[in-house]
């Protein structure tokens, strides 16, 4: 069956409803039915096979007589009056104007598509929009063509603006809100949740925390983990509560820690044991449950089809099993987190939604709406997954329903399984500090394969940087945005160099189609070639360079060599004959001239015409910052030659945010058809803490790349090392899932369910497997979120039993109870027998 049925419209006799369509009935009233097999991508209607939606305006072409609506949808009735609206028009490109009637419902109604008008609708903030002309042929449109709804009443928007979902698309999409402003910093306002002596949400500093690694049972080095933790500066500690003999240690360990005067929250880690979680409501101050396994079976990952009856059976079985908890909840005064997890989503979820976003945020809402039903507010969310875009994705879909539903829970922010090193810091500034940055999130976890105290001075210098760009509410000068794709990654590619006759080198290679990495070079790296080679990752051969999968694709030289210094020059010869760019700014290109360089401009320059004194051809990078007024930035629509725009916006101008400036320029580059690449130009301040610069680097460019916006990075820091520099750019775009240039590991912080030595383990597989980039591997402690983490993961190492180590490919256990002494060989053995594996490469 076709994911949509055909709807019609027309003016005559209601007819039988069958399983396509139909509707149609009266003079003064016209219906639209459609069934829905699956639901509708942005909506979160209770989950059904099918949902038939009824929009009645009171009289075809007549506006501002209100609409009525009807939902029927697991035989459940609804009956809402909305706002009148006006008649809409919606303009086609070349074809003049066509009135057309349109209705508006709430959003928890799926929307809306008919194959008759070519016209489809998504939902938006506060409702969704139907509008169909009758009779009228499909209308092809493009993304900048959009119809136009005016609400005649007093209340709520008066204009909302639908796009073409993609090129040419008929769907038509509503903007959809997921934060408080797009062009700057704004904190969401939420309501206060209580976690012991601790409140969470938009009236107080974001929380920190972070989860012992210890065996719950072992009461001593639990307090004693805890205590390391609180003195470290956490708000919060979580506590995994396996089992019952685990819940009774906790009462145990509240104790101790009381009697220490130790008053830190403490939060209860369940999965699977809802009586477990009845028992440590008794003693913890809040409880986290995960609604993908809380009363639902361990995830099969086997599709499984549902009648309405048996869907509606499941729910009321999650109904019976959770609401216990939270009348406990509620009778002690606990907090309670709902947090969903990328990995661990039931099979009834996966059946409808896939393992997506979409179905992370239906399986806490439907957790959310029991306790809602129950008068119980006092609870977070969180959406984790270990891939910092669907992270980003899943959170800021999260919210939009919120916002749709009038909802203003806090919420809770992390990337699970993000690893160790630079690597797990840098994945969760992407995820963390994307969402901090459109003013998202009121406590934070950076999970790390390192000691649980480890992960505080992370975790607070994140949550600086975000309450920093609240209170300085920083951000650019107001712009509409347009073209932002909020919820799906969709890459803007910007157009690579190509090619021109008569020129005397390859410029294809100055860019890379994954995304690019430019390095800052100075004279004095010229004076030992050799180094300066190695430095760029170059492999040499005979002493001369070529480019390897790590390699920068281009240099910013801001001093060229005097030109009678010939061994500096021959250098840089053999970088641009590889195809390596070398950017020099104007002035130096016209002092001292360098056959072949890419010349690096402002607007100023472009403007004056200055850029005219260079040869006829001369290629050409741009430096912008993004909040120039549309009248400077036109000088692009009329100069050729330009390869990139560099945008760079100093750091030492506080209140401006790079974010949103780069937000504005990405928007007037789509708005004009300009389609240059971009890259992202981060020059960081002297002294910077490595940290810092990781997670301003993450936070600040990695907040672009998650949505498809730059082509690549230059990151400079004098005082930092260069190989640091260099690996921390590669690292950022791995992280983006743009350029894989090293192995990806998804590796679990560890906690007390681990079966062995996780930082130990890590660090052994990591040293033999380090050199397989386009390979993924899951390094997972225990089975909670096993399965489902692999599927971001080709390979996976997973504690099955004590001592004992499971072996996956993909979702799938290939291998069980090995003993672990042989796990790391077997391991190296499976990715062997599926073809993806290399030897390492030879030692220089």
């Amino acid at each position: 069956m076709a994911p949509w049925s055909v709807i019609a419209v027309a003016i005559g006799r209601l007819t039988a409803t069958r399983r396509n369509a139909n509707l149609m009935k009266g003079r003064s009233q016209w219906f639209v039915a459609v069934r829905q097999p699956y639901p509708e991508r942005l909506s979160l209607g209770n989950p059904t096979r099918y949902k038939t939606v009824l929009i009645r305006p009171n009289y075809l072409g007549l506006a501002g007589q209100g609409v009525s609506c009807a939902t029927h949808a697991r035989r459940r009735h609804h009956q809402l009056r909305l706002p009148p609206l006006d008649l809409v028009r919606l303009r086609r490109s070349g074809e003049g104007a066509v009135d057309m009637a349109a209705g508006a419902v709430p959003s928890s109604i799926p929307g809306l598509r008919t194959r008759d008008c070519g016209l489809s609708f998504a939902k938006s903030v506060d409702f969704a929009r139907v509008s169909c002309a009758p009779g009228q042929p499909r209308m092809k449109l493009r993304r900048r063509h959009a119809a136009v709804i005016r609400s005649s009443s007093n209340s709520g928007s008066e204009i909302v603006e639908l796009q073409s979902a993609s090129e040419g698309s008929p769907l038509l999409v509503p903007r959809q809100k997921y934060c408080e402003s797009l062009h700057k910093t704004v904190r969401r306002k939420t309501c206060t949740v209580m976690v012991g002596n601790v409140a969470l949400g938009s009236e107080h500093p974001i929380r920190i925390q972070t989860m012992t690694t210890s065996d719950t049972k072992d009461v001593a080095k639990t307090v004693e983990e805890v205590m390391r933790i609180a003195d470290k500066g956490a708000d919060l500690v979580r506590i995994t509560v396996q089992g019952k003999k685990e819940a009774d240690a906790c009462f145990e360990i509240k104790n101790k820690l009381v009697q220490k005067n130790y008053n830190i929250p403490l939060v209860a880690d369940i999965h699977f044991a809802p009586a477990v979680a009845l028992r440590v409501a008794e003693c913890f101050d809040k409880i986290r449950v995960n609604p993908g396994n809380f009363a639902d079976r361990r995830a099969q990952f086997e599709t499984i089809e549902y009648t309405d009856e048996e869907y509606q059976e499941e729910l009321e079985h999650i109904e019976k099993v959770f609401s216990p908890l939270v009348e406990k909840c509620k009778k002690y005064g606990r907090a309670m987190r709902i947090g969903t997890n990328h990995g661990s989503l039931s099979d009834r979820i996966m059946s409808y939604y896939g393992d997506s976003p979409r179905g992370m945020v239906e399986s806490a809402f439907e957790f959310a709406r029991i306790c809602r039903k129950l008068d119980f507010h006092n609870f977070v969310f969180s959406m984790k997954a270990s891939n910092p875009v669907v992270m980003v994705q899943a959170y800021r879909l999260l919210v939009a329903e919120m916002y749709v539903q009038g909802w203003d829970y806090p919420l809770h922010l992390g990337v699970t399984e993000a690893g160790e090193g630079e690597d797990g810091r840098m994945k969760s500034a992407i995820g963390i500090g994307t969402l901090l940055q459109d003013g998202l999130g009121d406590t934070i976890r950076v999970s790390l394969t390192e000691p649980p105290e480890e992960e505080i001075d992370p975790c607070r210098r994140l949550a600086n940087l975000g309450m920093q760009a609240v209170n300085l509410q920083k951000g650019t000068v107001p712009f509409e945005e347009k073209h932002r794709r909020y919820f799906d990654f969709q890459r803007r590619s910007g157009q690579l160099p190509v090619q021109k006759e008569g020129e005397e080198v390859d410029y294809r290679g100055v860019l890379h189609r994954d995304g690019s990495v430019l390095m800052s070079v100075s004279l004095d790296m010229l004076k030992t070639p050799e180094l300066l080679y190695k430095s760029l990752a170059a492999k040499l051969a005979v002493g001369m360079p070529f480019k390897d999968l790590a390699t920068v694709d281009s240099i910013l030289l801001r001093e060229l060599p005097p030109l009678e210094d010939a061994d500096a020059r021959l250098a840089l010869k053999r970088l641009i004959e590889i195809s390596m760019g070398v950017v020099t700014p104007l002035s130096e290109q016209l002092t001292k001239p360098l056959p072949n360089a890419i010349v690096l401009v402002n607007l100023k320059q472009l403007s004056t015409g200055a850029y005219k004194l260079l040869p006829e051809g001369t290629r050409l990078a741009v430096t912008v910052r993004g909040d120039e007024p549309y009248e400077e930035l036109d000088i692009l629509k009329l100069v050729g030659d330009i390869t990139m725009l560099l945008h760079d916006l100093p750091y030492s101008e506080h209140k401006l945010s790079r974010v949103h400036a780069a937000r504005r320029l990405f928007e007037y580059l789509e708005g004009n058809s300009l389609n240059f690449p971009v890259i992202h130009h981060l020059q960081f301040p002297e002294q910077i803490h490595r940290d810092d610069l990781v997670i301003m680097a993450g936070s600040s460019a990695g907040a672009l790349l998650v949505d498809g916006l730059g082509d690549g990075l230059l990151l400079e820091a004098s005082d930092q090392e260069y190989e640091f520099l260099r690996n921390t750019s590669f690292n950022l775009l791995q992280g983006c899932r743009m350029r894989n240039t090293k192995t990806e590991y998804v590796s679990c912080p560890s906690c007390g369910r681990t079966l062995f030595d996780l930082q130990e383990i890590s660090a052994q597989i990591r040293e033999k497997t380090s050199h397989l980039p386009g390979v993924s591997i899951a390094i997972m402690g225990c089975i909670v979120n096993g399965p489902g983490e692999m599927a971001d993961a080709d390979f996976g190492y997973v504690g099955g039993s004590p001592g004992k180590i499971d072996l996956y490919v993909g979702k799938t256990v290939v291998k069980r109870g090995i003993a672990m002494e042989h796990a790391t060989e077997a391991l190296i053995q499976l990715i062997k027998d599926n073809g993806r594996w290399v030897d390492p490469p030879a030692e220089d």
